[in-house]
């Protein structure tokens, strides 16, 4: 268990100590936050392939725009400086709108694996408030607030990973009545080329 944090909003990552090696992990704070949010970052290593693994839970509701972009910001370098060798997945609960993400904009060596699936409706929407009742809300929301990023290695010689499938998972609800969370997860394959 990497820890990103122990007050307020949090993140997390498990990792397999039997599928993966963790090399070094770090917790990159965001200057400017209001909610104490932070990049958690983990070089790891998995079948002898060079992966760096982020994830955070950007800066939540409408009025905290200008934050989530500088978050984006800074993982969108992230993503663009990362060396050549390794291959680069950034997932979390991003709070993003699809205008923010084209305002910002991604590197060219970046995909956004729900887009490059096919946008498949099935997985679109990973906040929603008709079909979750874990929050209560006198409006109805659909948004794709969690989102998957991925830049394969790009140095000649490494085996580039390509999204394979995507899945919605947390759908069902536990015994209490309850799903596990208030957004749907991403469960996401990816093969070797």
């Amino acid at each position: 268990m990497i820890e990103g944090g122990r007050n307020g909003c949090f993140t997390g990552m498990l990792l397999k100590k039997s599928r993966v090696k963790l090399v070094e992990s770090e917790m990159v704070p965001y200057p400017t936050t209001k909610m104490r949010r932070n990049l958690l970052v983990a070089q790891v290593i998995v079948n002898g392939q060079k992966l760096c693994l982020m994830t955070s839970h950007f800066e939540s509701c409408r009025e905290n725009t200008a934050e989530r972009l500088k978050q984006l910001h800074v993982v969108k370098r992230r993503l663009k400086h990362a060396p050549d060798d390794v291959t680069v997945v950034f997932g979390g609960d991003t709070n993003l709108r699809d205008a923010e993400v084209t305002k910002v904009g991604l590197p060219a060596t970046v995909c956004d694996v729900w887009e490059r699936l096919g946008k498949q409706e099935h997985c679109r929407y990973t906040w929603d408030t008709s079909a979750n009742n874990n929050k209560t809300f006198p409006f109805v929301a659909r948004c794709r607030f969690d989102r998957i990023y991925l830049r394969p290695a790009i140095r000649r010689g490494i085996p580039r990973l390509a999204p394979d499938h995507m899945a919605l998972v947390g759908l069902e609800k536990l015994d209490c009545g309850r799903y596990t969370s208030d957004h749907w997860g991403i469960y996401c394959t990816f093969t070797a080329e």
